[in-house]
C-alpha cells in the first residue's frame, strides 16, 4: 500500500489531524489460461496465417501475370506493339495513311478500344498467334486493319513473325503486305 500524506496535511489543516488517506494500488496478476482457451486462441493464429498465406498467394500470382503480360516476348501486347512500330516504320503504310499513325483494338461496351483481338493455336506441335488491330492515320478518314501471325521458333522458344498484311478500309481499297516469312 502507498499512502500519500497530502490529504493528511490538507485534513490536518482543517482541524482533522486524525485522518489519513490512503490509495492502495493491486498489482493484476495474469490468470493461468484454460486448455480450452489456449487451443481457441491457437485455432484463431492458425486462421489469420492462413488468411495471410492465401493473401501473399493471390498477390504474387496477380504479380505474375501482370509481368507476364507486359515483359514477355510472347505476350499480345508485345506483339501488337512491335508490329505497330513496324507499321509506323514501313514507307508504303506512311504514304497511304500518313505520318502519325495510332493503333487501337476492338471497342469494347464502355466505347474504350484497348482490346486488341488475338488467338492462339497449336499447329505441327509449334504454337501460332493471330493479332488484329485497327491503324488510322493522320490522312483524313485513312483506316486499316493489320494482320499479324506469328510462329515459335522451337530453338529459341520466341515468337518470329509469319507475317503482317494492311488491309486499307477506305477507297481505293488495297492490301500492303509488309512482311511475308512463310
Amino acid at each position: 500500500a502507498i499512502g500519500t500524506r497530502a490529504g493528511a496535511l490538507r485534513a490536518g489543516e482543517a482541524g482533522d489531524s486524525g485522518r489519513r488517506v490512503s490509495v492502495q494500488r493491486h498489482r493484476k496478476e495474469e490468470p493461468l489460461l484454460s486448455a480450452a482457451r489456449k487451443v481457441k486462441e491457437a485455432g484463431r493464429d492458425f486462421t489469420y496465417f492462413i488468411v495471410v498465406l492465401v493473401g501473399i498467394g493471390v498477390t504474387g500470382g496477380l504479380f505474375y501475370v501482370i509481368f507476364k503480360e507486359l515483359f514477355s516476348s510472347s505476350s499480345p501486347s508485345k506483339i501488337y506493339g512491335d508490329a505497330l512500330e513496324k507499321c509506323r516504320s514501313h514507307p508504303e503504310i506512311i504514304g497511304v495513311f500518313g505520318e502519325s499513325i495510332k493503333g487501337y483494338g476492338e471497342a469494347t461496351r464502355r466505347g474504350r478500344r484497348q482490346l486488341v483481338s488475338h488467338i492462339e493455336y497449336i499447329k505441327d506441335g509449334l504454337k501460332h498467334m493471330r493479332l488484329k488491330f485497327y491503324i488510322e492515320g493522320s490522312e483524313i478518314g485513312k483506316r486499316g486493319t493489320v494482320h499479324v501471325e506469328v510462329k515459335e521458333n522451337p530453338e529459341s522458344g520466341r515468337f518470329e513473325v509469319r507475317y503482317i498484311f494492311v488491309d486499307v478500309d477506305t477507297y481505293p481499297r488495297r492490301t500492303i503486305v509488309i512482311e511475308d516469312n512463310r
